[in-house]
């Protein structure tokens, strides 16, 4: 028969592939007759390289599995042939090994796979024996590995052809450098005594470093890791002295703050006219790293680069994060424009609330936050003495927190209610506060729960706690367990701000509406809000800008004239409260940006349209709040009344609002 045309072939059946590893794997794809892939190969080709990869010892398998397979055979070929002529050479001639039997001999009992010993060195990694380099410090194991396999090396490197002479010259400059990397003494640790002494380790009880396992070290450093890092979240007596005793560490700190700021202020005054100049300069320079802070944000708006990066070089240039207010607000600022410049703002502000601080440094912080500044510490008391007065002469009282955190409002509370007449009432809290990043996003209100049981149980108070810790406006009325008996308080400390607003989905009810309109249906004796007094939530950047400027402009001065420069707790403070808020407003957008703060205005009408009814102020509370800022507090602290909200704010800017309120309709009539 005639042979079949060159073209034919290439359409002829492919013949079969020749024994490999690859038996068991499904057949590779093949294109149809007329060069298209067949249908069924999709569900061929991701697992067939799938099994490839999967494969990570495949060259040994192929070794093993077909030790004469033909082309196997043919690469060992050249090496058998070499074996050959060092087995000619040096085994006697009752020997007759052949190549063969020379490449497939069995290793020594104290190698493993491919001759390799216990070291992992293998047998031809031994240096050479004409003493043409230095020796190496051998194993047991290497040595007796050198012993099987002298005579084959020295045959292997001291043939008397040219090649094999340069082969042999290049194995010892190879192990001159290899040598290079080896270390010189067998101290593989740092310094032991300076090590003991980082760690506290006294000189009985510490180990002979030289003598530690690698089990040892490795439990050593992570047993040093720990006492550098803290631990995420700390419980123990030591959280629960602090909260509970809050208000005791929080008049100690105000007394101490008020010591050390007298003596600045003496220090300060006897500089006489330099005082004069510096204030001017001071100003000026106030005035320049504000003006340079609007007009950057306005490049950044129309996205000029050019313009934009160089405003920040200058800000950076006269700003500081450990200098006076205006340097450090504008260290804070530049930083989020230039987030927002590049692009990084979400990372950035996710990098920074993902930053872990210790409970204890936290708190520490947060009590000189509340002894410099009575804007919180106001809003407990306000809301405190609001509660007591809701619930005098009744034995129950139900008390919705939104945002609860550590509960450190309630130990003071709890106290006043353990000395009632007649015998303290029965308390429930329902805290709801929004799920921690990690593994147990529920830890936080736990431990606050624990810790206000406690707590109670000592006062003598009857207590129970329910924590909710889910989106604010996914609660309804059916998830509290409203009791008619009892009197039902809604608590909210400036945290109604983080509630989302219209801007973010038009089409879908508004999330501050939605909880506003769920804390009518409760029907609550009284609805305690505590709002900032700031609008965030405008559409055009450089106008949001302006609002967080100014406001965080005051914060900061606050700051500066009650708490000393060089405090870490107030560098905290700056960081993980002020840093972060004002970083989401400038450098975040959308579902991102979760601060939208409205003034009290917005927020009155807001709750109108809710179905809240707005309460009178209580004129003795106002009193004695306005004399406990007074005596208590710095001189440029203000407390004022608008419309039955009490007003707080610094220098005669207003940064904060509270008011009472109650359902305006019964709910029959929604």
């Amino acid at each position: 028969m005639a042979a079949a045309p060159e073209g034919e072939g290439l359409f002829a059946d492919p013949e079969t592939f020749s024994p490999s590893i690859f038996l068991d794997l499904p057949p590779t794809p093949r294109p149809d007759g007329n060069g298209e892939v067949l249908a069924s190969s999709d569900d061929l080709v991701l697992p067939f390289i799938t099994r490839i990869l999967m494969e990570e010892d495949i060259n040994d398998q192929f070794f093993y599995q077909f030790p004469d397979h033909p082309v196997l055979l043919q690469a060992q070929e050249p090496y058998a042939q070499i074996f050959s002529d060092a087995a000619t050479a040096t085994v006697p001639p009752s020997s007759s090994d052949g190549p063969a039997q020379l490449l497939l001999s069995p290793p020594h009992p104290d190698t493993g796979l491919h001759g390799f010993t216990d070291d992992g060195v293998g047998p031809f990694f031994l240096p050479a024996q004409d003493g043409g380099s230095p020796e190496l410090e051998q194993s047991p194991a290497q040595l007796r590995a050198a012993g099987d396999h002298a005579a084959l090396a020295s045959v292997f490197f001291n043939r008397g052809d040219a090649d094999a002479e340069m082969l042999n010259k290049a194995f010892l400059k190879g192990m001159e450098e290899a040598k290079k990397f080896l270390p010189t003494t067998n101290s593989l640790l740092i310094d032991r005594e300076a090590e003991e002494e980082e760690l506290g380790i006294n000189g009985r009880g510490r180990k002979d470093r030289d003598r530690l396992s690698w089990d040892d070290l490795e439990a050593e450093t992570c047993r040093k890791s720990k006492l550098m890092v803290p631990e995420p979240e700390e419980t123990g007596e030591v959280v629960d002295e602090m909260i509970v005793n809050g208000l005791e560490l929080c008049l100690k700190e105000m007394e101490a703050l008020r010591i050390t700021m007298g003596s600045e202020a003496k220090k300060k005054a006897r500089k006489g006219k330099g005082k004069w100049a510096q204030g001017r300069s001071s100003s000026n320079e106030a005035v320049e790293l504000s003006t340079l802070l609007i007009h950057c944000a306005q490049a950044v708006a129309t996205d000029n680069r050019r313009s934009a990066t160089e405003l920040l070089r200058q800000i950076k240039q006269h700003s500081s994060p450990k200098g006076d207010a205006t340097q450090r607000l504008a260290r804070c600022f530049a930083e989020g424009l230039e987030a927002r410049l590049a692009g990084s703002g979400s990372q950035l502000y996710r990098s920074l609330m993902a930053e872990r601080v210790s409970v204890v440094e936290y708190l520490k912080a947060y009590w000189l936050y509340l002894a410099a500044c009575c804007f919180k510490m106001t809003a407990f008391r306000f809301s405190n003495r609001t509660i007591l007065k809701a619930i005098a002469g009744r034995k129950k009282v139900h008390i919705v927190d939104y945002g609860v955190n550590y509960g450190v409002q309630w130990p003071a509370l709890l106290y006043h209610l353990a000395n009632f007449e007649g015998g303290p009432p029965e308390v429930r809290i329902t805290g709801i506060d929004l799920p921690q990043p990690g593994f147990r996003p529920a830890v936080r209100i736990e431990e606050t729960g624990r810790r206000l049981s406690n707590y109670a149980r000592q006062l003598g108070v009857p207590f129970k706690f329910h924590g909710i810790t889910v989106r604010w406006d996914t609660v309804c009325v059916d998830d509290l367990n409203i009791d008619p008996d009892e009197v039902l308080i809604v608590n909210s400390i400036m945290q109604f701000g983080n509630l989302m607003d219209e801007g973010v989905d038009i089409d879908s009810p508004s999330p501050r509406d939605v909880v506003l309109r769920t804390i009518r249906k409760m029907q609550p004796d009284a609805f305690i809000l505590h709002v900032m007094n700031v609008s965030f939530s405008a559409p055009f950047f450089v106008t949001r800008f302006r609002e967080a400027l100014f406001f965080y402009s005051a914060m900061f001065d606050m700051l500066d004239a009650t708490a000393p420069r060089d405090s870490h707790q107030r560098f905290l403070v700056e960081r993980h409260l002020f840093r972060q808020c004002s970083l989401n407003v400038v450098a975040c957008e959308g579902t991102d940006r979760v601060e939208r703060p409205e003034t009290y205005k917005q927020w009155q009408v807001r709750n109108h349209r809710a179905g809240l009814k707005q309460l009178p102020l209580d004129p003795d509370i106002v009193k004695t709040l306005r004399d406990n800022v007074r005596v208590q507090y710095h001189k440029d602290f203000v407390i004022d009344t608008d419309h039955n909200w009490l007003l707080q704010g610094w220098k005669g800017r207003i940064l904060y609002a509270m008011s009472t309120w109650v359902a305006d309709n019964p709910v029959s009539e929604l």
